[in-house]
């Protein structure tokens, strides 16, 4: 098995630690292993995507991120973005819902420039 070197950060790291003592898994590489494992398969279902579709697309950002580049976006895809909705769930973080429907292409590169945004800790897909 090849080795690789990994940087975190140190409230990353304390999470991840957290999720394998409550998850019993054997030790970080495991961890990673399955991520990175669901990453690819939830990466190949967008790749077969075709045609029109329908998608909640969920987003967890710090407050303090720049929210025109996200609102930017949602414009720039106003003809396939429906609505969303945004809410503060902690002091720091906040939540947006989006609900897109439309060409699939068209969906994966909404989802894709979403994922490239640093300020967007977590972009969860679900295709309906």
């Amino acid at each position: 098995m090849s080795i690789i070197s990994l940087s975190l950060p140190k409230t990353l790291l304390d999470k991840v630690d957290e999720y394998i003592q409550q998850q019993g898994f054997a030790n970080r590489s495991e961890v990673v292993r399955q991520a990175l494992r669901a990453y690819m398969s939830e990466s190949r279902i967008l790749d077969e995507l075709q045609g029109r579709v329908t998608a909640v697309i969920t987003l967890i950002y710090k407050r303090e991120a720049k929210r025109n580049q996200i609102t930017d976006l949602q414009h720039n895809y106003s003809n396939t973005v429906l609505t969303f909705l945004h809410t503060h769930v902690e002091a720091d973080s906040c939540i947006e819902i989006i609900v897109a429907r439309g060409d699939a292409q068209v969906l994966k590169s909404l989802i894709q420039a979403l994922k490239a945004n640093k300020q967007i800790s977590e972009v969860k897909v679900t295709i309906l």
